[in-house]
């Protein structure tokens, strides 16, 4: 009977409200509000604990797996497309990897966000800052250690680790020496050779290493005082061979293949920029209302202005025209005509390096006369034909901080994944200005951290100070000198073995089925295999040993500045997501 009566309620309420709606002056803004009489307000889901909750832990467990498959020089490649079609992207790189990640779990993009905001900065060492993460807290949550303590602990050895990587007797940290080029090679080789998508061989790893690091040295100027970083644009061919990639001092602008280009005698040559429109074109003219007398040619009247403009540059002895837009053909020929160089459609990503190599300041409106301090000049202008494209090649008058990279690949795949690879090299060599060291690379800082972590948290005093109790301390510090080792093993992918040696605790990698004698040199590439030097499993029980510091010439280096800011932001973030309570989600 209450079922009845319940149907009988709604047909009451209901049959007047369709009335209404089915009247012609219901407006939009009341549908919501009508709809909502029919729809009752569902209840926010509240999650306790979330870290707790076995469907969360598995999504972040899955998170881990998928960001260990990529990392290092022999990670997996992920193919990453949308649902509803458009290009595949084959890709290991975190700053193309992970913006294409979407979960539903909060938690998750928590991880997520911190590490694209360490990328957005320091454009290296995501994955690494992604694999601490997930692994500390899956580390924390298998001693069972309380999130309070276990955040204090966390703190605590962060800050221990931060102090030793500044000291300068740290065994992990190698400086680097501006005056020799060779570490520098090292750094850039060791970015590039970590994307396994690049897909190239040593040779080409080291070819396009030094001009990486060319590019960096042209990209500073050699005045002193206040130090602005020129530019390096970057111009990618597909079809070529890694080899004909090449490095120019200047600008190098695409032009039509078919134009002909008749380069003026004279150098330098005066240049004139414009940032505007010079196609003739009403709307580049700007909003409002255009009054035009009845019988006035409107065409006429602006291709008048134009030729003006034209004039004038003929007059004041401009041999370089360029326009970020479009140019009116007859505009163009008359140009030409008198010997000007004309460059149309060259895009808002030239128009910065064109204005710090040529000084010219870009002329904005058509509706004034040109001042003089608006031209800016170039030294020398060549043609170049680098595979199918014609470009034109703009010499800086004066010294100027500007240079062009060429990146050629065999097919658009491997060449966008090396424009990502260099893109991190030359953000990481210019963050070397800041802090002039590097990280020895191969998993070897990790493991030489660790065993430090672990000699230096043996004393019992430092747990009674921190307010732990014994056992407390030895398991926090586990916990987190695991997490780093079980990042360094995340470089082994063949189902090998990783170890550490018993003096400088760094890094080695066992393939399957092979010996330790087989083993040539640690991850580094430091130190070089011997018989006396003894060696121990990763994650199994072996003596606390302080690690020594050795010299040489390390074969893989990361990034100081870039890693040691990933390792804050890695330990940050689980303190975060330890803190959390409560997971409140609207489902509505």
């Amino acid at each position: 009977m209450m079922f009845f009566n319940k149907i009988l309620f709604m047909i009451r309420h209901t049959k007047p409200l369709l009335n209404k709606l089915a009247r012609p002056e219901i407006s939009a803004q009341d549908l919501p509000n009508a709809m909502s009489r029919l729809v009752k307000k569902s209840p926010s889901l509240c999650t306790d604990l979330p870290l707790e909750n076995n469907d969360i832990f598995n999504k972040l467990s899955l998170l881990g797996q998928l960001l260990r498959s990529c990392y290092g020089p022999l990670g997996g490649l992920k193919s990453i497309h949308n649902n509803i079609g458009g290009q595949v992207v084959t890709t290991s790189t975190s700053s193309v990897l992970l913006p294409a990640i979407y979960s539903t779990t909060p938690i998750v993009n928590l991880i997520l966000t911190s590490i694209r905001g360490h990328i957005s900065r320091f454009n290296d060492c995501g994955l690494f800052a992604g694999i601490l993460c997930v692994t500390l807290i899956e580390q924390i949550k298998k001693i069972g250690l309380r999130g309070n303590k276990a955040i204090r602990m966390n703190k605590h050895l962060l800050q221990v680790c931060t102090k030793y990587l500044h000291q300068e007797e740290c065994g992990c940290r190698v400086k680097l020496d501006f005056c020799s080029s060779q570490n520098l090679i090292t750094l850039a080789r060791s970015i590039i050779c970590s994307k396994p998508a690049v897909m190239i061989k040593d040779c080409e790893a080291l070819h396009i290493s030094k001009m990486a690091v060319e590019a960096f040295l042209l990209s500073v100027p050699s005045k002193s005082g206040v130090v602005t970083l020129g530019t390096t644009v970057i111009v990618s061919i597909e079809g070529l061979s890694v080899k004909d990639s090449a490095v120019f001092p200047g600008l190098l602008i695409d032009i039509p293949s078919g134009l002909e280009v008749k380069i003026p005698p004279s150098c330098p040559l005066r240049v004139l920029l414009f940032s505007t429109s010079l196609a003739g074109d009403l709307s580049e003219i700007g909003d409002g209302q255009l009054e035009v007398i009845h019988g006035t040619d409107t065409d006429s009247q602006i291709l008048g202005v134009l030729l003006e403009i034209g004039k004038q540059a003929m007059r004041d002895n401009v041999k370089l025209f360029v326009c970020q837009k479009v140019i009116h053909p007859v505009l163009q020929h008359l140009l030409r005509n008198h010997g000007i160089l004309v460059v149309e459609r060259v895009g808002i990503n030239y128009m910065q390096p064109l204005i710090q190599l040529t000084g010219a300041l870009p002329v904005a409106t058509l509706h004034t006369t040109i001042p003089l301090k608006a031209y800016g000049k170039v030294g020398n202008v060549q043609c170049r034909q680098i595979g199918s494209k014609k470009m034109l090649h703009l010499h800086p008058a004066e010294e100027s901080a500007i240079c062009t990279a060429v990146l050629c690949h065999r097919n658009e795949t491997m060449l966008n994944e090396l424009k990502v690879a260099w893109q991190k090299t030359e953000n990481v060599l210019r963050l070397t200005l800041r802090e002039s060291f590097a990280l020895l690379g191969g998993g070897c800082t990790e493991t030489h951290l660790a065993a430090y972590l672990r000699h230096q948290c043996e004393n019992a005093e430092c747990a009674s100070v921190l307010g732990y109790s014994q056992t407390e301390y030895q398991l926090g510090v586990e916990a987190f000198c695991s997490s780093l080792e079980s990042v360094a093993a995340a470089l082994q992918h063949d189902s090998g073995d990783s170890l550490v040696d018993m003096m400088a605790a760094h890094h080695w990698t066992l393939p399957k089925d092979a010996m330790q004698e087989d083993m040539s040199k640690c991850g580094c590439g430091l130190i070089e295999n011997s018989h006396t030097n003894k060696r121990c499993y990763l994650n199994t029980n072996r003596p606390i040993f302080s690690p020594v510091s050795l010299c040489g010439n390390a074969s893989v280096l990361d990034s100081f500045t870039a890693k040691l800011n990933a390792f804050q932001v890695a330990v940050e973030t689980v303190n975060v997501l330890l803190d959390v309570q409560y997971l409140i989600k609207d489902v509505n």
